[in-house]
């Protein structure tokens, strides 16, 4: 077997590289830098070449898009889509062109929405009710490549994580990390929120399993760690790994929601304060995975290695 890598300098791709390699598995990764095993496809739009990284590959596994932004607005559609869009469908073309049989598309919890119901984790069957440019077009990627490769001899299998943290991980997450060690306040002790995250190694772990499980063939997923979190227990839990107390005063989460909104922070508040939660039964009962890391040893990892590279 031997796999085409798409965003294989990324932060998941990274991850990824790491993992086929310690498994033995051949890969190629097709990335817009020059390195070893790493094959430079451009920019992504509806005419990348890819067929250079495809060659003698059996399985695609596409992480490659543009990342979520917190702040984008609905005039930025056009640039996700050409991104997410349409340089997947045509990776799909030319994959089944170059003989593939499989191909993972890494898509996002988003699809379905910001926020799920308390109680009520998001399920595979779950209606599509994607909000923002980002969610959008991974929404209609999905659509897209299940239509490209229907009946194709092509397996699609979908992939929708939630937030992904680890070693190298940035923007929302990466702060909150800073905050705790520098022992500022966070006022959040009160909100009493339900969110579901995957380490970076679980998610490979898992994507690896995608990668040649017979019974993934045609499948979607969530995947998770496991574990649904408030946000104030995923700051102690932080604390708990950085060996730092974590500061987590308890303030009424209305007076919370009216800072927020007075300084034009409203949607990192819900962000905050949302559930986020997915079901990941499915993975379960399909493949048989069990997330092998736990969110205590996840932190410990990405906060040991973190600490490594500087």
């Amino acid at each position: 077997m031997k796999v085409m890598l798409t965003g294989a300098s990324g932060f998941v791709g990274q991850g990824m590289r790491a993992m086929l390699g310690r498994r033995e598995t051949s890969f190629v990764g097709a990335s817009r830098q020059v390195g070893a095993g790493l094959v430079d496809v451009g920019d992504m739009h509806a005419g990348t070449d890819w067929r250079p990284a495809l060659e003698g590959c059996n399985v695609v596994l596409h992480l490659a898009g543009r990342a979520h932004q917190v702040n984008a607005s609905p005039s930025q559609d056009t640039e996700f889509f050409r991104v997410n869009v349409d340089a997947s469908i045509q990776l799909a073309r030319q994959a089944r062109a170059a003989g593939v049989q499989r191909m993972v598309f890494v898509s996002s919890v988003k699809v379905h929405g910001e926020a799920s119901e308390r109680g009520r984790p998001f399920c595979e069957g779950d209606p599509l009710l994607p909000q923002g440019p980002y969610a959008r077009s991974k929404a209609a990627a999905e659509v897209a490549l299940a239509d490209e490769l229907q009946s194709s001899g092509v397996d699609l299998v979908i992939v929708r994580p939630p937030l992904v943290y680890g070693a190298g991980v940035r923007a929302n997450f990466a702060a909150l990390v800073g905050a705790v060690g520098r022992g500022l306040p966070l006022p959040l002790g009160s909100v009493d929120n339900r969110r579901s995250m995957v380490g970076l190694k679980n998610l490979c772990d898992f994507l690896c399993l995608c990668v040649d499980h017979p019974a993934a063939a045609g499948q979607t997923f969530l995947v998770s760690d496991g574990e649904d979190v408030s946000t104030a227990d995923l700051v102690r839990a932080i604390g708990v790994a950085i060996h730092r107390p974590a500061r987590v005063p308890s303030v009424h989460p209305q007076l919370l929601a009216w800072g927020a909104a007075l300084v034009g922070r409203s949607k990192t508040w819900h962000k905050l304060s949302s559930n986020l939660q997915v079901d990941i039964s499915h993975a379960r009962q399909r493949l048989g995975w069990l997330p092998p890391h736990t969110l205590a040893d996840g932190l410990s990892q990405m906060l040991r290695a973190d600490e490594t590279r500087v």
